[in-house]
């Protein structure tokens, strides 16, 4: 008698409907060839010292290439480019524990901002949690401004899809698999993964949802200097708080679609101000989505 293979005794398992079995995350083989017509798009992702770009330092950074196809499927990925990076002051013990990586990995290691710029090589970048990765990547590498950026954590309707986080390894662990977390090239990998597969609620694939939204050009509305006790009712409506010390206006702010804007400066006027008033608003695609670079036209 010949002993059931692991796919056997998985398949078994999850039969019954009281187990569900959780997979290792095997990235697949960097293809040799890439098939005629497929874009190519950079997944990344950094580990930091800390949170503050102007103050922190990357000390890892991972690149992932991908193809896609002309209606938006995964078909392949690229080699990879992963490196450590020495920052100017000692590794702390908490971002060690976050991460792995001490001081002593990262001795005498170090980046070229070239190499980076040319392997994303004016490609869609895309970052799971776009924000915090384009503003340290743009620092330490200013020629990433110019390229277009989407970030798969906000620009996928996780949520609509029945997630109840859209944080990277609970989309993995809800999506039947696992990866060795927070060190940067495993994320990448990950978040491919889950790019490469269909919504379940929509039966959409992840990457076509996330470049329809890439694609798209919004208009962020900040209601500025609005009064104190409105808060709640603009935090309902959507909006959320910069009190970042950048170039953008120290107020709540809201992005909408183009053929929303008009309908969104009346709301404010209406129910904020109680009054007509001009209100800034600045175009964004994605140039300069996830950005500091979002300025009141």
């Amino acid at each position: 008698m010949t002993s059931p293979t692991p796919d056997e005794m998985i398949a078994a398992l999850e039969a019954q409907g009281n187990f569900r079995v959780l997979r290792r995350l095997h990235p697949i083989e960097p293809m040799r060839e890439v098939p005629t017509g497929a874009r190519r798009a950079v997944l990344v992702d950094v580990e930091t010292t800390g949170l503050d770009p102007s103050k922190d330092e990357i000390i890892e950074l991972a690149m992932v290439p991908f193809f896609y196809s002309a209606n938006d499927e995964i078909v392949g990925i690229g080699d990879s480019f992963s490196a450590l990076r020495q920052p100017s002051r000692p590794i702390s013990a908490e971002v060690t524990k976050l991460t792995g990586i001490d001081s002593a990995m990262v001795a005498g290691k170090s980046i070229d901002p070239a190499d980076v710029a040319a392997f994303a090589d004016g490609n869609l970048v895309i970052a799971h949690n776009a924000p915090f990765d384009r503003r340290f990547l743009e620092r330490f590498c200013p020629a990433l401004a110019e390229n277009p950026w989407a970030c798969s954590m906000s620009e996928v309707g996780w949520a609509g899809e029945g997630f109840e986080s859209s944080k990277l390894a609970y989309l993995a662990l809800s999506s039947g698999f696992y990866y060795d977390r927070h060190r940067a090239l495993n994320d990448c990998h990950a978040a491919i993964e889950l790019l490469s597969r269909p919504l379940p609620v929509t039966g959409m694939r992840a990457l076509a949802a996330l470049l329809a939204s890439a694609r798209g050009t919004t208009l962020r509305c900040w209601a500025e200097n609005s009064p104190f006790e409105s808060k709640d009712v603009l935090k309902l409506r959507g909006y959320r708080w910069n009190g970042d010390d950048n170039a953008q206006p120290r107020a709540w702010w809201i992005d909408v679609r183009e053929a929303e804007i008009e309908a969104e400066k009346a709301f404010l006027c209406s129910e904020i101000y109680k009054r007509v008033l001009p209100l800034p608003t600045a175009k964004i695609t994605a140039f300069n989505r996830h950005s500091d670079r979002i300025l009141p036209g």
